[in-house]
């Protein structure tokens, strides 16, 4: 996935999220296993992220 948007502004939980799945800077890309747990982490953080 990649960071396309931000997360300054956004709650502290959307930020620590995005920590979490390794994404830090803006178009950041991470390659991460398909689990339930990124799945739902993405879904949390969805307008912030695009799915490649």
């Amino acid at each position: 996935m990649q960071l396309v948007k931000s997360p300054i502004g956004t709650k502290e939980a959307h930020r620590a999220t995005v920590r979490g799945l390794g994404l830090r800077k803006l178009n950041s890309v991470s390659e991460l296993q398909d689990t339930p747990a990124v799945r739902g982490m993405i879904n949390k953080i969805s307008y912030l992220v695009k799915v490649l």
